[in-house]
């Protein structure tokens, strides 16, 4: 078997979609980058090599790379950043301003980390700081979704939030696109948000069909968010049916980070429409699940919510 290089692998699959050099690396860098990439000539960063693979749909931990050393402290800063930020929103705000501490001052880190050009770092850090807000607190929903399209904007100028399925998008933007939506949703924009996830959801299930087990964490958070938002617009029918395609990416991959919220969101769609067997079954398998990845937060306002609905309280 004849091997195939990197370069060339991407300019077969590139091919194969119909998708033009300028259109993979629009935002990210010129189309000179792709095509001495594809002709051997050059090799660009871990972060373009991940965007590319990621824009065609193709699992990105499956090549092989040297890092630099610069790289390498980016992507350990990167990694510990996301793992501040995962705490940082299961953490209930009083106890919040430690983390957020931490991860604000590794972002400055990562900001004298990079290169003044790269724009997917830059993206990367914008998107992060929306999370966790400003030192001396967060920022409004009007500002934050005014950081968030400022981000995306980096490397999708030209993105119109009513034809998503017109573009090509790395994780990083997946994620942005995610974030606008929830801040849409706190905004009271209930519709413009059901919108951004409908359009996302169906670019994602078709985009990474064939590498799901590598992007089912992101399936199962924009279902998660989606089924939020559609509950919170009273439309429970609507709502169960993508939290049931969430549930399942979550239990065959799996990937479990997700899955007491969407169980618990099913809970709540099966009380409203007055199934209350169903409602205790999903919030008892929510309740536990909390419990035992350590989500407290959750955990308590699920149990405030079986009182509150059911009047039971844990265990029943």
């Amino acid at each position: 078997m004849r091997e195939l290089f990197l370069g060339e692998y991407i300019k077969q699959e590139r091919l194969k979609q119909g998708i033009t050099q300028e259109q993979l690396c629009a935002g990210i860098c010129e189309p000179i980058t792709v095509s001495r990439m594809e002709n051997g000539k050059q090799t660009p960063s871990y972060n373009r090599i991940c965007a590319f693979l990621q824009r065609l749909g193709l699992p990105d931990e499956r090549f092989f790379a040297l890092l630099s050393k610069n790289e390498l402290e980016i992507k350990t800063l990167q990694d510990e950043i996301c793992a501040d930020r995962i705490r940082f929103e299961r953490t209930a705000p009083e106890h919040r301003p430690h983390i957020q501490a931490a991860g604000l001052q590794k972002l400055e880190q990562l900001e004298k980390l990079a290169e003044p050009d790269d724009r997917i770092v830059r993206q990367y850090i914008m998107s992060e700081r929306a999370t966790f807000g400003k030192p001396d607190g967060p920022y409004s929903p009007e500002e934050r979704l005014k950081l968030l399209l400022e981000a995306l904007h980096i490397t999708a100028p030209n993105l119109d939030l009513e034809e998503i399925n017109l573009g090509l998008y790395s994780m990083e933007e997946t994620t942005l696109l995610n974030k606008i939506a929830v801040t849409y949703a706190q905004m009271g924009q209930l519709k413009k948000a059901i919108d951004i996830y409908r359009q996302l959801l169906k670019y994602v299930q078709k985009h990474y069909c064939d590498g799901m087990s590598r992007y089912a964490g992101k399936f199962a958070l924009i279902a998660y968010n989606y089924t939020n938002v559609l509950f919170m617009a009273g439309r429970y029918d609507d709502a169960l049916e993508v939290a049931e395609l969430g549930r399942k990416v979550c239990v065959e991959y799996p990937h479990y980070q997700f899955l007491p919220g969407i169980l618990d969101l099913m809970g709540g769609c099966y009380f409203y429409q007055g199934n209350f067997e169903k409602c205790k079954e999903y919030y008892r398998d929510a309740y536990y699940l909390y419990k035992v990845i350590g989500n407290e937060r959750d955990r308590l306002l699920l149990e405030k919510a079986a009182k509150e609905r059911l009047g039971l309280e844990f265990p029943f």
